[in-house]
């Protein structure tokens, strides 16, 4: 059971049976690795060393130049409680230079090209968050095994060659083992770090709400996945309030058929009803202007003393304004059947005088069953809102009493083809969903569980460009 708001739970990358997205994915980040390893900056190598009954020889290895480093078979693994592991083996690479060696007063000198085969690279990647909340990653361990060298010489002395090479193929071995390394532990910190730092912490939804989407701790690997717990949470921009209720607690299924699922709380909706409430913009106000012309009727007193007869003579033949406002944050619930909110209006109705001014005329509570339909479309959750039969009561009333049910048809029709157009515009722009840059989402899954909305994808990286 989880009690963040939002819940991401990622799969490992198998090998080479995985399906074409992952494997995609995948191969990006080694595309990436070899492009670093190719241009390792290996030094000089000079020294001296001592042949039976020939002396004291002296060697210079210079200007090595790495032409190609090559990554043929990986895995990415878990590593529970530390993150993930990655296994590069039977990689290659291929380099030339310039030798020299002396012996008394025999010198020689040339180029040569080494062949360097079985390589074997082992990466732990330990993940964890900053103080904003956002991930972070590190190299724990590294190690890099050659299992083989091969080196063709170009120059006179053959049986120089064979002492020169026996001299110096274990330094080699060892330089360019320490060289990967440090370099997989500068390309995490360079390439990987940054990149993980794009994963937004806040997002700016429009000009009057936000979403918090900070770690509320470090990502968690286990065995079978890579779990990370978002706070997921609406918040006002003008002022931001601690929310009134608690998160529901979390439980993932046993689904793993796409790479990625994100699990949305209840809170997480909920929250931003409260965010928007507290901002002051759940208020929709309506004016004769406003009414489509299609739909028959002027927004006047004229038009309602058909239901309230005593309003002709108190405000006769005057435009009037309507304005719907929420007295409460609108709360959901989430089930297996899916999402569903009971939201209170009140509409509040005025005569507008000849001054201007308003005359406050009656106060209407307005509820109605509403159900939800969620999907994802470039990052963001969308949905639509399907609004059941309206229920009216009169709250107050400023020109005496009237038959509330007289009113029903009518705003039947003002919230049906104005006030939910109007919700359904907004939630078909929906939310983004805490992503890094350059990740697209396929093959969306989206299933209803108790209390949370469970969204399922396989994961596309859009590689930048190689300049």
């Amino acid at each position: 059971m989880r009690s963040a708001c939002i819940s991401c739970r990622g799969f490992p990358v198998p090998g080479p049976a995985a399906s074409p997205v992952r494997n995609e994915t995948h191969q990006q980040g080694i595309a990436i690795l070899e492009k670093e390893l190719a241009q390792l900056k290996l030094p000089d190598i000079s020294g001296d060393f001592r042949i039976r009954h020939v002396g004291k020889v002296h060697y210079e290895i210079s200007r090595l130049d790495l032409r190609s480093f090559h990554l043929p078979y990986s895995r990415i693994s878990l590593v529970p409680n530390v993150g993930l592991q990655v296994s590069i083996s039977n990689a290659f690479a291929e380099l030339d230079g310039n030798w020299r060696v002396k012996i008394y007063f025999i010198r020689d000198h040339g180029s040569f090209d080494l062949k360097v085969e079985n390589v074997y690279i082992k990466i732990n990647l330990k993940l964890g968050s900053d103080a904003s909340g956002k991930p972070t990653i590190d190299t724990s361990d590294c190690s890099t095994r050659i299992s083989r060298v091969r080196v063709h010489f170009w120059g006179k002395f053959g049986w120089l060659y064979n002492l020169f090479y026996g001299a110096v193929e274990s330094r080699f071995r060892n330089i360019l083992e320490s060289k990967v390394c440090e370099n997989v532990v500068t390309s995490v910190r360079s390439e990987l770090q940054p990149y993980l730092q794009t994963l937004p912490v806040t997002a700016r939804i429009d000009d009057k709400a936000g979403i918090d989407y900070s770690l509320v701790a470090p990502p968690t690997a286990t065995a079978q996945s890579l779990d990370v717990d978002l706070k997921g949470e609406f918040f006002s921009l003008a002022h931001r309030s601690t929310v009134p209720f608690p998160p529901l607690a979390l439980a993932f299924p046993p689904d793993h058929d796409r790479m990625v699922y994100f699990g949305a709380s209840s809170y997480f909706f909920n929250t931003a009803g409260f965010a928007y409430h507290a901002a002051g913009a759940l208020v929709f106000e309506i004016t004769d202007s406003k009414i489509p012309k299609g739909m028959g009727f002027h927004l006047n007193t004229s038009t309602f003393s058909a239901f309230i007869p005593q309003l002709e003579k108190m405000y006769p033949d005057m435009p009037m304004k309507l304005r719907l406002s929420a007295p409460s944050a609108p709360f959901l619930n989430i089930g297996p059947g899916g999402l569903l909110l009971k939201p209170v209006v009140d509409i509040q109705a005025y005569a507008i005088l000849p001054s201007s001014s308003l005359a406050p005329l009656f106060l209407l509570s307005l509820t109605s069953n509403v159900s939800a339909v969620i999907d994802v479309k470039s990052g963001h959750i969308v949905g639509s809102l399907n609004m059941g039969r309206l229920r009216l009561s009169l709250k107050h009333s400023d020109v005496g009493t009237f038959q509330v049910r007289m009113l029903q048809s009518l705003m039947n029709a003002i919230a049906s083809t104005m006030l939910l157009p109007r919700l359904n515009e907004r939630l078909k722009e929906g939310f983004p969903l805490p992503l890094p840059d350059r990740i697209q989402l396929s093959n969306i899954l989206v299933r209803f569980h108790q209390n949370f909305l469970l969204l399922g994808a396989d994961v596309n990286y859009q590689p930048l460009k190689w300049r």
